[in-house]
C-alpha cells in the first residue's frame, strides 16, 4: 500500500520515498506526493530524483488497488527496487488543479441538482447536473461564485466511517464517481458554512486562493443533463 502524503497535506511538493517495484510501464513507491488520476482530477506529473541527482520524468500517475503507479516518460532511465528517491511534483500545475477542483465544490453548492459527472482542468473545468429544462443565469452564477471566493472561507478535511457515510447519502454529491473506500473511513471536504461532501481530491485551504472565476458555456447534454463550464481566470476581467 502506498502512503498518500497528499491526502494529509495537499501543499506538500516533495517527499522522500523508496522504490518498491519497477517494470517497463510504471514505478511503485512506498509513499508519494503524486495524486493518482481519479474523481475527474488528472494525475500529477513531475519527476523522481535519485540520491546521485539523476532524474526520472513522471508523465502521469494512476491507481492500482492500494498502490499508486508513477508512469515514466518514454526516455526515462528507470530506478531499481530498493532505491531511495525524492518524489517531486510539478507544483504550479498541481496548484491550478487544486484551485479548479475547489471551485467546482463551490459551483455544486449553488446549483440545486445532483452532479452526474465532472472534470477538473487547468484552464476550464465542468460539472454536469441532473436538471430539468430550465434557464440558468451565467452572470448571476458567476457573481455568486466570486462572492464565495472573496468570502475567504476555510477549506478543510475530516474523516467519517463507511457506516456514517451510508447513513448520510447526501454527502455523496457526484452520482457517477464513488468516494474512495476500503480503509473503513471516507474523507470529507468542507467549505466552512458553504458545502461538505465526500471527496478524495486535492484542495486549497481557503477559497480566496481560487482567484477570479467565470461561468463559460452552459450546454444541454440531454433531457435532464446540463453541463456548466467553469473558467479559472488569472486576472479579474
Amino acid at each position: 500500500m502506498t502512503e498518500l502524503v497528499f491526502r494529509d497535506d495537499a501543499y506538500a511538493q516533495r517527499c522522500k520515498a523508496r522504490v518498491t517495484g519497477v517494470d517497463k510501464r510504471s514505478i511503485r513507491l512506498d509513499r508519494t506526493v503524486f495524486y493518482a488520476r481519479g474523481g475527474g482530477q488528472p494525475g500529477d506529473i513531475g519527476w523522481l530524483e535519485g540520491t546521485d541527482g539523476s532524474r526520472v520524468g513522471i508523465g502521469d500517475t494512476i491507481k492500482d488497488g492500494d498502490d499508486v503507479l508513477h508512469i515514466p516518460t518514454e526516455s526515462a532511465s528507470l530506478p531499481t527496487a530498493g532505491d531511495a528517491v525524492t518524489a517531486i511534483i510539478d507544483w504550479p500545475r498541481r496548484y491550478r488543479l487544486m484551485r479548479s477542483h475547489s471551485a467546482l465544490h463551490l459551483l455544486s453548492s449553488l446549483v440545486d441538482g445532483a452532479v452526474t459527472g465532472g472534470s477538473v482542468g487547468l484552464e476550464k473545468s465542468r460539472l454536469d447536473f441532473d436538471l430539468p429544462d430550465i434557464s440558468l443565469d451565467k452572470k448571476a452564477l458567476t457573481e455568486a461564485l466570486n462572492r464565495l471566493v472573496a468570502g475567504d472561507h476555510q477549506v478543510s478535511a475530516c474523516w467519517i466511517s463507511d457506516a456514517e457515510l451510508d447513513a448520510q447519502p447526501e454527502l455523496i454529491k457526484t452520482m457517477s464517481v464513488a468516494p474512495p473506500r476500503g480503509a473503513g473511513r471516507v474523507r470529507l471536504i468542507e467549505v466552512a458554512g458553504i458545502d461538505i461532501q465526500a471527496c478524495g481530491g486535492t484542495h486549497i485551504s481557503r477559497t480566496v486562493e481560487i482567484g477570479h472565476l467565470r461561468i463559460g458555456k452552459i450546454e444541454n447534454k440531454g433531457r435532464h443533463n446540463r453541463r456548466i463550464n467553469l473558467v479559472l481566470m488569472d486576472k479579474k476581467q
